[in-house]
C-alpha cells in the first residue's frame, strides 16, 4: 500500500479549528440549563429559516469533508474515505451543536446539524469524484515535478494566505497586528484583579505607522509568501511563475476584502502610493532572490517576518479601521468573520513556527 504526504491533513485540522471558533463564538456566559445537551436532536423543526442559513451550513462543512476525504485517500488509499470523512464531520457537528446548549448567544438546531453533515458529504463526494477523474494523481505528478518532498507545511500556509487577506487589515498585506487588541482584551478580563499590575503593559500610546514603514510592511507582506514558495520549489522558472501567481492572488484577496467591507465600488481604494511602492520593491526582491538557496530564503524570511511583526505591533490602527472591524464583527459578516479573523491574526505566527522548525533541522546534504 502506497501512502503519500499531503497538505490536506494540516488544512483539514486548521479548518476544523476555525469551525469550532465560528460555532462557539462568543465564548462567554456559559451556563447549565438542566437539560441534556443532545436534546435538540428530538426537538421540533425550526419554524423560521432562510436560504442563507441553508447555504452557509452546507458550504461551511463542505471544505472539511473535501479535505478529510482527500487526506484519507492520500494516506490510506484502501480506506472508505467518503464514509470516514462524513462521520468525522458529523461527530464534530454533533459535538459543537451540543456545546451550543451552554451558550446563551447560540441556539443548537437539528436542521443545522443535518445540513452540516450534508455539506461534508457533498465535499467528500467531490473529492472522490476528483480522484475518479484522475485529478488527484495529476496533482501528485505536478507536485513531484515542482516541489521538494517535505513541502506539505509550506503548501498549507500558501493555500491559507489569500484567505487570511480577506480579513480587513490596517496595512495592506500586514497580517498579525494583534498586540493592541490583545492588551485591551487582557485589561478587560483582569479589571479589578491584582494581576493587572503585573502585566507588562506599554506606558505610551501607540502611534500610526510612518509612510516609509508602511511601504516596508507592504513589501515584506508580499515578499514573505513568495520566499516561502521559493524554499520548496525545484526550478528557477517555477519560482517566478508561482511568485507571480501568489501576487495576483494576494491582490484579488485584498480587493475582495475591500469589496465585502465597503462595497464593490471601493474594491481598489486601498491601492495607494505606499502600496504601489511596496509592491514594486517586493517584485524587485523576488527577481533578485530567484536564484537564492532554499535555506537563505528561510533565514531571510525569518528576519523579514520578525521585522514586519515588530513594526505592525508597535503601531496603532486608525479610528476608521476600528469602525471597519466593528462592521465585520457586529454586522452581516459575523459568521464569516469568525472563520477568517483567526487566519488573518495567526497566519504570520504559524509561518514563524514553521520557519523555526525548518531552520532547526540540519541542512540537507
Amino acid at each position: 500500500m502506497v501512502t503519500r504526504r499531503t497538505a490536506a491533513w494540516p488544512l483539514a485540522w486548521i479548518y476544523a479549528l476555525l469551525i469550532v471558533y465560528a460555532s462557539l463564538y462568543p465564548f462567554d456566559q456559559w451556563r447549565i440549563q438542566g437539560i441534556a445537551p443532545w436534546s435538540f436532536l428530538l426537538a421540533p423543526l425550526p419554524r423560521y429559516w432562510t436560504g442563507f442559513d441553508v447555504i452557509s451550513n452546507v458550504l461551511g462543512y463542505a471544505p472539511l469533508g473535501f479535505l478529510c476525504a482527500l487526506a484519507i485517500h492520500r494516506t490510506r488509499p484502501r480506506a472508505p474515505a467518503v464514509l470516514w470523512a462524513t462521520l468525522a464531520a458529523a461527530a464534530l457537528s454533533l459535538t459543537l451543536e451540543s456545546l451550543q446548549m451552554f451558550l446563551p448567544a447560540r441556539v443548537p438546531s437539528n436542521v443545522d446539524g443535518a445540513l452540516n453533515v450534508a455539506g461534508a458529504l457533498v465535499g467528500a463526494m467531490a473529492a472522490r469524484a476528483l480522484e475518479w477523474a484522475g485529478a488527484v494523481d495529476h496533482w501528485s505528478r505536478f507536485r513531484e515535478r515542482w516541489f521538494v518532498p517535505e513541502s506539505s507545511g509550506a503548501l498549507a500556509l500558501l493555500a491559507l494566505w489569500p484567505l487570511a487577506l480577506l480579513f480587513p487589515v490596517a496595512v495592506p498585506f500586514g497580517l498579525g497586528q494583534v498586540l493592541e487588541r490583545l492588551e485591551a482584551a487582557l485589561v478587560q478580563e483582569m479589571q479589578g484583579s491584582p494581576l493587572l499590575d503585573l502585566l507588562p503593559l506599554r506606558e505610551v500610546e501607540l502611534q500610526p505607522l510612518l509612510p516609509i514603514n508602511e511601504v516596508l510592511c507592504v513589501a515584506m507582506g508580499v515578499l514573505l509568501p513568495c520566499l516561502l514558495a521559493y524554499s520548496v520549489l525545484r526550478q528557477t522558472h517555477q519560482r517566478l511563475t508561482l511568485a507571480a501567481t501568489l501576487m495576483a492572488l494576494g491582490l484579488l484577496g485584498s480587493a475582495l476584502s475591500a469589496a465585502l467591507t465597503y462595497g464593490p465600488a471601493h474594491a481598489w481604494d486601498w491601492v495607494g502610493s505606499e502600496v504601489l511602492l511596496g509592491g514594486a520593491l517586493a517584485v524587485l526582491a523576488c527577481l533578485g532572490l530567484c536564484l537564492a538557496p532554499a535555506r537563505v530564503c528561510l533565514v531571510l524570511m525569518l528576519i523579514l517576518l520578525v521585522w514586519q511583526l515588530a513594526l505592525l505591533n508597535n503601531a496603532s490602527a486608525d479610528v476608521y479601521f476600528a469602525q471597519t472591524l466593528q462592521a465585520w464583527e457586529q454586522g452581516r459578516f459575523i459568521r464569516f468573520h469568525g472563520l477568517i479573523q483567526w487566519l488573518g491574526w495567526l497566519w504570520p505566527y504559524g509561518l514563524l513556527a514553521y520557519l523555526v522548525a525548518r531552520l532547526s533541522q540540519p541542512p540537507a546534504a
